[in-house]
């Protein structure tokens, strides 16, 4: 295979976004310092917040992008205020942790127009417990204390931007998350894709309301459905070929390893694991850290020729 396939052309530009992730500056902004402090009162009984949820927002990616404990964040983001000379405070730590349950994060960034193809995945992370090595394992077995969530991602293709995101429970199927993904987006969609836990006939209806082209292989044996259904292309395809793998060359599927791509990156970048306990603070734990992934991806990506 010609090796110029895989040769990145803005590597420039591409290794100064690298270096700018860690920028405490872009992490810490002109618009966060701005809308620090709550300016409206939350609409509940009680005193108003002192800080606004972009504030708590900030907290929370700041702990997942450096891997700190709240107490941590705390100090950290003090240390780094006092640097900048900037007259503000963080939040206190239990703050922190008691606003992550209700915080409203956005994880979209700014785009607009129709999305070529929807890539969707989900993957496991750990809540309580030790990574399980391979002594560990041999000393002492499995861990049966464990506790899972799963985040699912809906990646575009084009911009590796996450477009919609969801936390469930370790025991959610994927084919029960994927409309509640897809009513996060009012954009228009020309195909989404999924691997076989998504050939469900919920994920179909979900696809079919969103108008795009469903991009799922069929299990193995898999009958056909009702006359016309767009999964029977797929169905015939899998019956004269003995497998998929020729229809998923041909009918785009494998720019779902996007949405694979995606959730190696966010493991990577921002750890496997949630560490608060409260299952709503765990979503907001969650959606910060997939909107940290998208504003490391917003810095730059490769351009491959």
């Amino acid at each position: 295979m010609d090796k110029s396939t895989y040769r990145t052309e803005n590597w420039k530009e591409y290794n100064q976004a690298l270096i700018n992730r860690g920028s405490l500056t872009f992490w810490i902004d002109e618009e966060a310092i701005s809308s620090w402090l709550c300016s409206e009162h939350h609409g509940n009984r009680g005193r108003g917040y002192q800080y606004s949820d972009t504030a708590i927002m900030t907290a929370l990616m700041v702990k997942r992008l450096f891997n700190l404990s709240l107490r941590a964040v705390q100090g950290f983001m003090n240390s780094v205020f006092s640097l900048m000379k900037v007259p503000l405070t963080c939040p206190n730590y239990s703050s922190i942790s008691k606003r992550a349950k209700t915080v409203d994060i956005p994880i979209k960034m700014p785009a607009r127009g129709e999305i070529r193809h929807l890539a969707i995945d989900a993957t496991g992370l750990k809540v309580f417990g030790e990574g399980e090595g391979e002594w560990k394992m041999k000393k002492h077995g499995k861990e049966k204390r464990r506790v899972w969530r799963k985040l699912h991602l809906a990646v575009d293709a084009d911009t590796h931007q996450v477009i919609c995101a969801e936390l469930s429970l370790s025991t959610v199927t994927d084919g029960e998350v994927m409309p509640t993904l897809l009513n996060q987006t009012y954009r228009q969609i020309k195909s989404i894709s999924g691997d076989g836990a998504y050939d469900t006939r919920l994920c179909y209806q979900a696809i079919q309301r969103k108008k795009a082209q469903p991009l799922i292989p069929p299990r193995a044996g898999a009958a056909y459905w009702e006359h016309g259904h767009p999964r029977n292309v797929a169905v015939a395809n899998q019956r004269i070929h003995g497998s998929n793998e020729h229809w998923k060359k041909t009918s785009g599927y494998h720019s779902r390893s996007i949405s694979e791509t995606a959730m190696s990156r966010y493991k990577r970048l921002l750890g496997s694991a949630l560490s608060l306990r409260d299952y709503n603070a765990q979503v907001g734990e969650a959606y910060a850290a997939v909107r940290a992934l998208n504003k490391l991806t917003g810095l730059g990506m490769p351009k491959k020729t």
